[in-house]
Protein backbone atom coordinates (compact mmCIF):
# COMPACT_ATOMS: atom_id res chain seq x y z
CA UNK A 1 0.00 0.00 0.00
CA UNK A 2 2.62 2.20 0.68
CA UNK A 3 4.66 1.82 -2.16
CA UNK A 4 0.96 2.50 -4.23
CA UNK A 5 0.80 6.29 -2.22
CA UNK A 6 4.73 6.76 -3.54
CA UNK A 7 4.23 6.34 -7.12
CA UNK A 8 0.33 7.69 -7.18
CA UNK A 9 0.25 11.09 -9.00
CA UNK A 10 -1.23 13.50 -6.65
CA UNK A 11 -3.67 15.03 -9.02
CA UNK A 12 -4.87 11.25 -9.91
CA UNK A 13 -5.27 11.44 -6.13
CA UNK A 14 -7.51 14.03 -6.04
CA UNK A 15 -9.51 12.41 -9.11
CA UNK A 16 -9.91 9.14 -7.06
CA UNK A 17 -10.97 11.38 -4.04
CA UNK A 18 -14.12 12.91 -6.11
CA UNK A 19 -17.71 12.10 -5.80
CA UNK A 20 -18.75 13.49 -8.75
CA UNK A 21 -15.62 12.37 -11.31
CA UNK A 22 -17.19 11.49 -14.52
CA UNK A 23 -15.76 7.70 -15.75
CA UNK A 24 -12.64 7.62 -17.25
CA UNK A 25 -9.51 5.51 -18.12
CA UNK A 26 -5.85 6.84 -17.93
CA UNK A 27 -3.22 4.55 -18.44
CA UNK A 28 0.05 5.49 -17.11
CA UNK A 29 4.00 3.63 -16.87
CA UNK A 30 3.57 2.20 -13.60
CA UNK A 31 -0.52 1.96 -12.63
CA UNK A 32 -3.82 2.29 -14.88
CA UNK A 33 -6.72 4.65 -13.31
CA UNK A 34 -10.00 3.36 -13.59
CA UNK A 35 -13.46 5.36 -12.38
CA UNK A 36 -16.50 4.20 -13.29
CA UNK A 37 -19.82 6.81 -12.49
CA UNK A 38 -22.87 4.83 -12.30
CA UNK A 39 -26.42 5.62 -11.72
CA UNK A 40 -28.08 4.51 -8.39
CA UNK A 41 -31.81 4.39 -7.94
CA UNK A 42 -33.16 3.86 -4.37
CA UNK A 43 -35.84 6.35 -3.29
CA UNK A 44 -34.38 9.06 -5.22
CA UNK A 45 -31.80 8.81 -8.72
CA UNK A 46 -28.20 9.64 -7.20
CA UNK A 47 -24.56 8.54 -9.12
CA UNK A 48 -21.71 6.99 -7.51
CA UNK A 49 -17.95 7.50 -8.66
CA UNK A 50 -15.92 4.19 -8.04
CA UNK A 51 -12.08 4.60 -8.25
CA UNK A 52 -9.85 1.80 -8.60
CA UNK A 53 -5.79 1.45 -9.69
CA UNK A 54 -4.65 -1.14 -11.46
CA UNK A 55 -0.96 -2.18 -11.37
CA UNK A 56 0.50 -4.95 -13.04
CA UNK A 57 0.64 -7.13 -10.03
CA UNK A 58 -2.49 -6.21 -8.49
CA UNK A 59 -5.43 -3.62 -7.95
CA UNK A 60 -7.03 -1.37 -5.64
CA UNK A 61 -10.14 0.77 -4.68
CA UNK A 62 -10.42 3.68 -3.21
CA UNK A 63 -13.07 3.69 -0.37
CA UNK A 64 -14.27 7.41 -0.43
CA UNK A 65 -15.96 7.15 2.66
CA UNK A 66 -12.85 5.47 4.62
CA UNK A 67 -10.28 7.83 2.45
CA UNK A 68 -8.32 4.89 1.95
CA UNK A 69 -7.73 2.13 -0.45
CA UNK A 70 -8.70 -1.24 -0.52
CA UNK A 71 -6.53 -3.70 -2.24
CA UNK A 72 -7.77 -6.98 -4.79
CA UNK A 73 -5.86 -10.07 -4.75
CA UNK A 74 -7.51 -10.87 -8.00
CA UNK A 75 -6.25 -7.95 -10.05
CA UNK A 76 -9.11 -7.75 -12.69
CA UNK A 77 -12.01 -9.60 -10.99
CA UNK A 78 -11.84 -7.73 -8.24
CA UNK A 79 -12.76 -4.24 -10.30
CA UNK A 80 -15.16 -6.61 -12.04
CA UNK A 81 -17.37 -7.99 -9.43
CA UNK A 82 -17.55 -4.37 -7.21
CA UNK A 83 -18.88 -2.77 -10.75
CA UNK A 84 -21.02 -5.50 -11.55
CA UNK A 85 -22.74 -5.34 -8.58
CA UNK A 86 -23.64 -1.80 -9.15
CA UNK A 87 -24.57 -2.70 -12.68
CA UNK A 88 -26.84 -5.72 -11.75
CA UNK A 89 -28.88 -3.02 -9.45
CA UNK A 90 -29.14 -0.67 -11.29
CA UNK A 91 -30.72 -3.15 -13.98
CA UNK A 92 -33.05 -4.47 -11.71
CA UNK A 93 -34.23 -0.45 -10.34
CA UNK A 94 -34.50 0.86 -13.77
CA UNK A 95 -37.65 -1.32 -13.98
CA UNK A 96 -39.15 1.50 -11.88
CA UNK A 97 -38.84 3.81 -14.79
CA UNK A 98 -40.68 1.74 -16.94
CA UNK A 99 -43.42 1.10 -14.49
CA UNK A 100 -44.17 4.40 -14.49
CA UNK A 101 -44.18 5.08 -17.79
CA UNK A 102 -46.59 2.05 -18.59
CA UNK A 103 -48.61 3.18 -16.20
CA UNK A 104 -49.03 6.82 -17.58
CA UNK A 105 -49.53 5.23 -20.89
CA UNK A 106 -52.11 3.29 -19.92
CA UNK A 107 -54.05 6.15 -17.77
CA UNK A 108 -53.45 8.33 -21.33
CA UNK A 109 -55.10 5.79 -23.24
CA UNK A 110 -58.03 5.32 -20.81
CA UNK A 111 -58.20 8.82 -20.86
CA UNK A 112 -58.36 8.76 -16.87
CA UNK A 113 -57.74 11.96 -15.50
CA UNK A 114 -54.01 12.54 -14.19
CA UNK A 115 -53.73 16.23 -12.76
CA UNK A 116 -50.27 15.83 -11.72
CA UNK A 117 -49.20 14.30 -15.57
CA UNK A 118 -46.80 16.93 -16.19
CA UNK A 119 -45.02 17.20 -12.76
CA UNK A 120 -44.35 13.38 -12.78
CA UNK A 121 -43.46 13.14 -16.83
CA UNK A 122 -40.69 16.14 -16.01
CA UNK A 123 -39.40 14.74 -13.01
CA UNK A 124 -39.09 11.04 -15.30
CA UNK A 125 -37.64 12.76 -18.33
CA UNK A 126 -34.83 14.70 -16.04
CA UNK A 127 -33.90 10.86 -14.21
CA UNK A 128 -33.57 9.23 -17.38
CA UNK A 129 -31.78 12.23 -19.77
CA UNK A 130 -29.18 12.15 -16.46
CA UNK A 131 -29.02 8.30 -16.57
CA UNK A 132 -28.65 8.15 -20.21
CA UNK A 133 -26.27 10.64 -20.00
CA UNK A 134 -23.84 8.99 -17.55
CA UNK A 135 -23.96 5.99 -19.12
CA UNK A 136 -23.16 6.66 -22.59
CA UNK A 137 -19.73 8.23 -21.55
CA UNK A 138 -19.20 4.82 -18.85
CA UNK A 139 -20.06 2.68 -21.90
CA UNK A 140 -17.30 4.39 -24.31
CA UNK A 141 -14.98 3.95 -20.91
CA UNK A 142 -15.54 0.40 -20.33
CA UNK A 143 -14.86 -0.42 -24.27
CA UNK A 144 -11.76 1.65 -23.72
CA UNK A 145 -10.63 -1.01 -20.81
CA UNK A 146 -11.52 -3.76 -22.75
CA UNK A 147 -9.56 -2.87 -26.36
CA UNK A 148 -6.63 -2.28 -24.04
CA UNK A 149 -6.39 -5.55 -21.67
CA UNK A 150 -7.58 -7.45 -24.72
CA UNK A 151 -4.85 -9.26 -25.47
CA UNK A 152 -3.33 -9.03 -22.20
CA UNK A 153 -2.59 -13.11 -20.59
CA UNK A 154 -5.26 -13.63 -17.75
CA UNK A 155 -7.65 -10.63 -18.65
CA UNK A 156 -11.30 -11.83 -18.22
CA UNK A 157 -12.40 -10.21 -21.56
CA UNK A 158 -15.84 -12.00 -21.49
CA UNK A 159 -16.72 -10.78 -17.81
CA UNK A 160 -15.74 -7.80 -19.10
CA UNK A 161 -17.83 -7.54 -22.58
CA UNK A 162 -20.55 -9.04 -20.59
CA UNK A 163 -20.42 -5.84 -18.19
CA UNK A 164 -20.54 -3.59 -21.34
CA UNK A 165 -23.28 -5.14 -22.93
CA UNK A 166 -25.53 -4.56 -19.59
CA UNK A 167 -24.62 -0.99 -19.89
CA UNK A 168 -25.01 -0.76 -23.44
CA UNK A 169 -28.56 -2.52 -22.63
CA UNK A 170 -29.20 0.21 -19.67
CA UNK A 171 -28.40 2.95 -22.07
CA UNK A 172 -30.47 1.54 -25.20
CA UNK A 173 -33.42 1.02 -22.70
CA UNK A 174 -32.86 4.59 -21.62
CA UNK A 175 -32.91 5.83 -24.90
CA UNK A 176 -36.45 3.96 -25.54
CA UNK A 177 -38.41 5.29 -22.76
CA UNK A 178 -37.14 8.91 -23.61
CA UNK A 179 -38.70 8.55 -27.04
CA UNK A 180 -41.95 6.60 -25.33
CA UNK A 181 -42.03 10.05 -22.45
CA UNK A 182 -41.81 12.24 -26.15
CA UNK A 183 -44.93 10.17 -27.44
CA UNK A 184 -46.87 10.37 -24.79
CA UNK A 185 -45.97 14.58 -24.15
CA UNK A 186 -47.47 14.61 -27.75
CA UNK A 187 -50.21 12.36 -26.91
CA UNK A 188 -50.72 14.51 -24.01
CA UNK A 189 -50.72 17.38 -25.64
CA UNK A 190 -53.12 16.20 -28.65
CA UNK A 191 -55.53 15.02 -26.06
CA UNK A 192 -55.63 18.61 -24.12
CA UNK A 193 -55.77 20.33 -27.09
CA UNK A 194 -58.84 19.00 -28.15
CA UNK A 195 -60.70 19.52 -25.46
CA UNK A 196 -59.89 23.11 -25.22
CA UNK A 197 -60.90 22.65 -28.71
CA UNK A 198 -64.35 21.69 -27.96
CA UNK A 199 -64.65 24.43 -25.10
CA UNK A 200 -64.39 26.80 -27.38
CA UNK A 201 -66.53 25.66 -30.33
CA UNK A 202 -69.33 25.35 -27.36
CA UNK A 203 -68.43 28.95 -26.53
CA UNK A 204 -68.69 29.86 -29.88
CA UNK A 205 -72.18 28.34 -30.43
CA UNK A 206 -73.11 29.80 -26.93
CA UNK A 207 -72.39 33.09 -28.21
CA UNK A 208 -73.44 32.48 -31.45
CA UNK A 209 -76.96 31.95 -30.14
CA UNK A 210 -77.07 34.14 -27.67
CA UNK A 211 -75.65 37.40 -29.55
CA UNK A 212 -79.25 38.30 -31.37
CA UNK A 213 -80.84 38.35 -28.01
CA UNK A 214 -78.50 40.32 -26.39
CA UNK A 215 -79.10 42.83 -29.16
CA UNK A 216 -82.48 42.94 -28.44
CA UNK A 217 -82.06 43.29 -24.74
CA UNK A 218 -79.72 45.82 -25.53
CA UNK A 219 -82.20 47.89 -28.06
CA UNK A 220 -85.40 47.49 -25.99
CA UNK A 221 -83.23 48.77 -23.22
CA UNK A 222 -82.95 52.49 -24.26
CA UNK A 223 -83.86 54.72 -22.45
CA UNK A 224 -85.83 56.84 -25.59
CA UNK A 225 -89.47 57.31 -26.82
CA UNK A 226 -91.19 55.58 -29.57
CA UNK A 227 -89.86 52.15 -28.81
CA UNK A 228 -91.74 48.78 -30.70
CA UNK A 229 -94.29 47.21 -28.31
CA UNK A 230 -93.70 49.94 -25.51
CA UNK A 231 -97.90 50.93 -26.40
CA UNK A 232 -100.15 48.45 -24.72
CA UNK A 233 -100.46 45.47 -22.97
CA UNK A 234 -98.85 42.72 -24.66
CA UNK A 235 -95.89 44.40 -25.02
CA UNK A 236 -93.61 42.05 -23.02
CA UNK A 237 -95.34 39.03 -24.53
CA UNK A 238 -94.06 40.25 -27.89
CA UNK A 239 -90.27 41.08 -26.94
CA UNK A 240 -90.22 37.81 -25.83
CA UNK A 241 -91.91 35.97 -28.13
CA UNK A 242 -89.42 38.12 -30.92
CA UNK A 243 -86.52 36.83 -28.74
CA UNK A 244 -87.54 33.10 -28.89
CA UNK A 245 -88.12 33.26 -32.63
CA UNK A 246 -84.64 34.68 -33.72
CA UNK A 247 -83.05 31.94 -30.91
CA UNK A 248 -84.75 29.00 -32.68
CA UNK A 249 -83.20 30.61 -36.10
CA UNK A 250 -79.95 31.63 -35.13
CA UNK A 251 -79.90 28.02 -33.55
CA UNK A 252 -80.82 26.44 -36.81
CA UNK A 253 -78.61 28.35 -38.76
CA UNK A 254 -76.09 27.31 -36.59
CA UNK A 255 -76.89 23.51 -36.60
CA UNK A 256 -76.90 23.67 -40.13
CA UNK A 257 -72.94 25.20 -40.30
CA UNK A 258 -71.93 22.86 -37.68
CA UNK A 259 -73.20 19.60 -39.94
CA UNK A 260 -71.84 21.09 -42.86
CA UNK A 261 -68.24 21.23 -41.14
CA UNK A 262 -68.77 17.63 -39.80
CA UNK A 263 -70.18 16.25 -43.13
CA UNK A 264 -67.09 15.39 -45.59
CA UNK A 265 -66.97 16.45 -48.64
CA UNK A 266 -67.71 14.04 -51.34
Amino acid sequence: MDDLLKILDPLHAEDLANTEHPSIFDENEAYDMLIMRLPVIDTLLDMTSMSFIITPEKSYYYNKGEKRFQVFDDRFNGPYKTIDTVVDRLLKAFSKYKDLIADMEEFLYLDKNRGNFMTQWMDLKRDILRIERVLLRTSETMQEVIEYYEDLEGFPINNYVDLHEHLDRITRSAGHQLSKLDYLYSFYNTRTNEKMNSLIFALTIISAVFLPLNLVVGFFGMNTSGLPFAEGTIGTLKAILLMFSLMTVTSFIVYLSYKKVKTPEE
